[in-house]
């Protein structure tokens, strides 16, 4: 039996993207000089910000109609402030090298980075996954095939995990687990194969939510098992992590 052993590493990068909404020509002032700053979007009658030992209260009076208007080519949210969160939108990855290690034929190797969300605006988050071309050796004449999971009945894809349990089902994928994650990554055993952004695919998303969190966390854990006949050497692949943030 041809054994070789390989080593496999998984680069992981991050690109953080802001959601941004882009109107036609308004009219604004900006309230300001060398002596004051006026920082309330809409001033009526009253308009204050109160505090105290057990809350913080941020307010504006007066305006007759007070909801979010919108038609072809602009949004106007009136009359008070609409959204004022006090939860910055953060996203952060806790080990941006993932190392799979010298692999053994038939015999899986893992990884696992965390990702941690916060998020406090009125819409919702995402975070969506892919990789840079597969697993391959730095000439390229070498790659690891993304993973189809066990195959048969049990054949994953991009957008539907699958069970990937069997010593002789080869390839290179990822499993999800925690907060905010997709409903098909049903345990520890479903894996899916990422969407290979240099095929121009389609990024996967692995995280999203609408809800208020603080520190909302998943675990992405990456999983690779080769044949006897893969060649020796080392192989890696970059993966981009896209966290958008919606107002």
């Amino acid at each position: 039996m041809n054994r070789y052993i390989q080593q496999a590493v998984c680069y992981v990068l991050l690109y953080g993207v802001l959601t941004m909404l882009i109107t036609r020509t308004t009219m604004a002032d900006s309230m300001d000089s060398n002596q004051f700053r006026i920082r309330y979007s809409n001033i009526n009658f009253g308009s204050n910000d109160g505090t105290s030992t057990n809350y913080d209260l941020s307010t504006t009076n007066g305006q007759l109609a007070a909801k979010e208007f919108s038609s072809a080519g602009y949004i106007v949210k009136a009359g008070f402030q609409y959204w004022h969160s006090i939860i910055p939108f953060s996203f952060s990855i806790s080990d941006i090298g993932i190392e799979l290690g010298s692999l053994t034929p038939q015999t899986p190797s893992t990884a696992t980075t965390t990702l941690t969300v916060s998020f406090g605006g009125a819409g919702q988050y995402q975070v969506t996954a892919g990789e840079v071309g597969t697993l391959q050796t730095a000439n390229g004449a070498n790659s690891i095939a993304d993973t189809t999971c066990n195959g048969g009945a049990q054949t994953c894809t991009e957008s539907s995990a699958n069970v990937w349990n069997s010593a002789s089902a080869y390839g290179f994928g990822y499993n999800m687990s925690g907060t905010g994650i997709p409903g098909d990554f049903v345990n520890n055993t479903y894996y899916r194969p990422f969407p290979d952004l240099s095929l121009s695919e389609s990024p996967a998303v692995v995280m999203s939510s609408s809800s208020i969190t603080t520190s909302s966390q998943s675990t992405v854990t990456f999983k690779v098992n080769v044949s006897t006949t893969q060649a020796a050497g080392t192989y890696q692949t970059l993966i981009k992590f896209v966290a958008t943030p919606s107002f």
